[in-house]
């Protein structure tokens, strides 16, 4: 980005919330009455304090509880109103409600067969290229609402890992464990004007991250992901 002016700049993080109050392990999606657990808003601290000393002047978030209680405390270290965009909600999932998951027999049940025929749509939920449509809507109206300074957008894994694939120019199928978006993960993309020009990541919160959620995941790079003009 040389020679480029500081008004020209733009940066937007799109966090994942932190850790939900979920004793009974169910998929809960976009399912309403799912908020943080006491980890959780000890991860949203955490990241509150990271962004504490950067020119932030913009927060939003999915209009679904665990996403606003992670974005408050960093609205408010900042003195600004959050604002919430439907656009970051969590991906649409047939299996909403139910315990989904290695081992638990999900996979034998006949009624699930038929949901399962398509993995590169996929044929469960939400298509992901619907999902690169509104998320990119919504990075590109946190970067207008932030222009020349900084922007947290709170959202949830599978809608922040498919807008990164998709401006990272990689296939949007993919393997769920493969995921590099933990819990309390910033993933920030800078603009020039309107251009994203790096695609970045960092895990403020990584300390409290349970182990058994790490496991699998992509190790965290050291430089951020540029692109050429």
């Amino acid at each position: 980005m040389s020679g480029a002016r500081p008004e020209d700049v733009t940066v937007v993080h799109l966090m994942r919330h932190g850790e939900v109050h979920n004793p009974d392990g169910v998929l809960y999606g976009r399912r309403a009455g799912y908020h943080l657990s006491e980890l959780g808003r000890r991860m949203a601290d955490r990241v509150a304090e990271h962004l504490a000393g950067r020119d932030v002047t913009y927060v939003v978030a999915s209009p679904l509880e665990r996403a606003q209680e992670t974005a408050t405390p960093i609205a408010k270290t900042h003195g600004l109103d959050l604002a919430t965009d439907e656009r970051l909600i969590e991906a649409g999932n047939v299996f909403e409600g139910k315990t989904f998951g290695v081992g638990d027999g999900a996979l034998r049940r006949p009624g699930n067969w038929r949901h399962l025929t398509n993995p590169f749509r996929p044929s469960w939920g939400e298509p992901y290229i619907d999902q690169v449509v509104r998320m990119t809507g919504a990075l590109n109206a946190a970067r207008d609402a932030a222009r020349g300074h900084e922007a947290v957008c709170v959202s949830h894994q599978l809608p922040i890992w498919i807008v990164r694939s998709f401006v990272e120019r990689r296939r949007l199928w993919h393997d769920p464990r493969r995921r590099q978006c933990t819990l309390a993960s910033l993933t920030t993309f800078t603009y020039h004007g309107d251009r994203i020009v790096s695609v970045g990541y960092s895990e403020p919160a990584r300390d409290l991250v349970p182990p058994h959620l790490l496991a699998g995941a992509r190790p965290v790079k050291g430089k951020p992901k540029a692109f050429g003009a």
